[in-house]
């Protein structure tokens, strides 16, 4: 397969009618719906802005490659496009983009699909190739423009035996690799090996792509090599280059600089990497440059969201199991559901604290971080058990900093003996006689103030909570509410804060889906194609069916939504409903302890979502002008 056998004439948009990052992908993404390469505009823009939020894929010089990989992609396409007078994209190099190619990617993407945007990855390296793309004047002349530069299976060959003859040259080894594995990671590949060539060295990439490993680095060619460039956006494995010079960095970085990063390596000024330390060169570089706060919730994050299909498996099975005893009392069937939802609840707080622990001492911390979570679980709950993985993570780090300069004879003793029972002791001491005292009398405080708090104080707390759902739609304080509210449900098995923040994360993709419907005239055809799917996800809990709104315009989104989904919190506490699971949205209605309770948590749910809803509605009525200006 061939890079023209991806790229369309009729998917070529010659000259860009936005003006904003935004728009531009809002432009190309409805080409690819209009000509049916994908089947759901609202998920693949999603996946393109979660993707930009990364890092941006303006790659400088011009240059954008905005891609997703996903099921919704009906066949794998690029589609070429050219602003003629430049677009603001948050480019690497600060420059306006004139060159977009946006890559679907389909979910089982194939072999011969990913080479052939390697190849396409690699071209745009290509200083005469990107210049003549900003004359092409018709889509003929892009066509025939790219498979000229196209690289022939016979050029491959000859590079690949020229490649091989250079054996007297230093060794420099690489390894790329991205959170899709489709483009950043093969353009890092190629500015690798094209640096190598201008400065006399031999440069071999390991690249981490969508089609798996390729050019797998061998223990030869570990041994050979003068260093090491990890230029990675996502864990690698990095043991296998234990006592080598390393340097860790972006595939951002590996484009923008790879000549500067060769250097140091030749110039020995990469440091000697140990893999005892850390075997995980992402983390390397974050602990480097983050705040230990930063530190703290990307810890705390790895550890909620392994936690959270126990919390949502387990919870709809409990929920489900109180639905099946309402109506058919405490049969079979009640205590299957029961039990295995109940045990799903039993991991949490061991899934949480191991993995908090794992993501700061990588795969040691795991044990001695679940066996405090089986600790704090006798009475601590969430807070012992999140205390509890950080101690088990930093009691792996303390010992490998006191074991790090014994003789590489007892390395496997290390791994086998030393941290496993040495960190598990440490941590088994400090759970025991510290941590589950002190959080089991601090859980009986909060469970007794819970019980009196009065009417005021609940409705404020569940306004914050609802609010804080809608903050930033599945970043971090909508996490923070979330996970208070779990804390609280798996403490106490109050339910309260768990419907505030479930009522307040529900208005948002509701509130969207309204608006659209009452305001008909002030949103375009495309979008409203996603009213229906944002019904279904905000009647099912799942916030991010708002989030390409709401980065298109932050502002009237986010304001709108977070005064409705407050008021939706809010009134969940005034009228005491409580939530019987921790996820599912109104399929947990059947399950609530009362008619009450399911009643007006629809009723909140509903005030909060028109509120919203009409107030977006309003802020939106500039938008026919808007419309009417991409229609010119």
């Amino acid at each position: 397969m061939e890079i023209k056998d991806l790229l369309k004439k009729e998917l070529m948009i010659m000259d860009l009618k936005a003006s904003t990052k935004m728009e531009a992908i809002d432009e190309m993404v409805a080409k690819l719906k209009e000509k049916n390469i994908i089947s759901d505009e609202v998920v693949f823009k999603d996946l393109i802005l979660k993707r930009e939020e990364k890092s941006s894929t303006g790659l400088g010089e011009g240059i954008a490659m905005p891609h997703a990989k996903t099921s919704v992609v009906n066949t794998p396409a690029v589609l070429f496009a050219r602003s003629n007078k430049g677009i603001d994209y948050d480019a690497l190099d600060g420059e306006p983009v004139y060159i977009f190619f946006m890559i679907a990617a389909s979910e089982g993407a194939h072999d011969l699909h990913i080479d052939t945007l390697a190849k396409l990855s690699k071209m745009l390296l290509n200083d005469d190739f990107t210049q003549c793309l900003k004359t092409c004047g018709t889509p003929d002349e892009v066509y025939a423009l790219v498979d000229k530069y196209s690289e022939k299976p016979q050029e491959a060959i000859k590079k690949e035996v020229k490649e091989a003859q250079s054996t007297n040259r230093k060794k420099i080894l690489a390894v790329t690799a991205c959170p899709t594995g489709i483009a950043h990671t093969y353009m890092a590949e190629a500015a690798l090996k094209e640096a190598g060539e201008k400065l006399g060295v031999d440069v071999k990439v390991e690249t981490n792509g969508a089609d798996g490993i390729k050019n797998n680095l061998t223990p030869n060619d570990i041994n050979e090599a003068v260093g090491i460039i990890v230029a990675a956006d996502k864990k690698v494995e990095t043991a296998r280059f234990n006592d080598k010079r390393v340097i860790v960095t972006s595939t951002a970085d590996a484009i923008k600089n790879a000549e500067i990063l060769i250097k140091r390596v030749l110039n020995n000024e990469a440091p000697i990497f140990k893999a005892e330390a850390d075997n995980n060169p992402k983390e390397d570089i974050q602990e480097e440059t983050n705040s230990i706060g930063r530190i703290i919730y990307k810890s705390i994050m790895s550890g909620v969201s392994n936690m959270l299909p126990f919390v949502i498996g387990g919870g709809i099975l409990l929920a489900l199991s109180f639905v099946v005893e309402r109506f058919m009392g405490e049969n079979q069937l009640f205590k299957l559901l029961f039990d295995v939802g109940a045990g799903a609840f039993h991991f949490l707080i061991p899934i949480l604290a191991g993995f908090i622990a794992m993501s700061i001492a990588d795969k040691p911390g795991f044990m001695p971080g679940a066996v405090a979570g089986y600790m704090a679980s006798q009475g601590a709950g969430f807070l012992g058990g999140l205390i509890g993985g950080f101690i088990a993570g930093y009691s792996i780090i303390f010992l490998k900093k006191m074991t790090k300069n014994m003789s590489k004879q007892f390395d496997g003793m290390k791994s086998m003996v030393i941290y496993p029972i040495f960190s598990l002791v440490i941590t088994g001491i400090l759970m025991y006689f510290i941590i589950v005292p002190i959080f089991t009398k601090v859980n009986l405080i909060v469970a007794n103030w819970l019980n009196n708090m009065g009417t005021v104080n609940a409705v404020v707390l569940g306004a914050i909570l609802g609010g804080m759902m809608s903050v930033d739609m599945g970043g971090p304080i909508n996490k923070a509410a979330y996970t208070f509210s779990i804390g609280v449900f798996t403490d106490t098995g109050n339910g309260a804060f768990m419907a505030a923040v479930m009522a307040g994360g529900m208005v948002p993709p509701l509130a969207i889906a309204l608006a659209m419907t009452l305001f008909k005239n002030n949103f375009d055809e495309k979008e409203k194609q996603s009213t229906i799917s944002n019904f279904i996800l905000g009647l099912s809990f799942i916030t991010e069916g708002a989030i390409p709104f709401a980065a298109k315009e932050p502002v009237k989104v986010i304001s709108s939504c977070v005064i409705g989904a407050a008021i939706a919190g809010g009134l969940t506490q005034f009228w005491s409903v409580s939530a019987p699971a921790p996820h599912g949205g109104i399929f947990v209605i059947p399950a609530m302890p009362s008619v009450h309770s399911a009643i007006f948590f629809i009723v909140s749910i509903a005030i909060g979502a028109i509120i919203s809803g009409v107030i977006f509605g309003i802020l939106r009525r500039n938008r026919r002008n808007l419309l009417f200006r991409r229609s010119l």
